[in-house]
């Protein structure tokens, strides 16, 4: 669940990123662009998963020792995975996508040289 969160909103950023780059604004600020506007929604994601755990911190009673744990993995683990997505996704993006061309490019070139695209035709 953790590691499924923690993808979800650095796919989130980075393809947001992608969409942007390919609507033709410039690398640098679409990176910071993505980060901002999907920061709501990382948070809120985190932020609700991290609180939903809060229980399992403080439980008390049967099988307590047994939650306790649980809860602790998710909490803290959530909580560090927001920073990181938050930080270091847009940071190592930047880093690794700086050379390449958008995705809507790619996808033209392919076009291109499978000598254009064919369209459906309505039946």
């Amino acid at each position: 669940m953790l590691i499924g969160i923690a993808a979800k909103n650095g796919v989130l950023i980075v393809e947001f990123a992608n969409q942007l780059r390919d609507r033709g604004i410039e690398f640098s600020q679409a990176v910071v662009e993505a980060a901002v506007v999907r920061l709501r929604p990382v948070l809120m994601t985190s932020l609700c998963t991290a609180f939903g755990a809060i229980p399992f911190l403080f439980a008390s009673g049967a099988g307590a020792e047994q939650r306790e744990p649980i809860g602790v993995v998710v909490f803290y683990g959530t909580i560090i995975s927001m920073v990181l997505t938050l930080l270091v996704v847009p940071a190592v993006y930047s880093l690794v996508a700086r050379r390449t061309r958008s995705t809507q490019h790619t996808t033209r070139l392919v076009d291109r040289m499978l000598g254009g695209a064919q369209e459906p035709v309505d039946g």
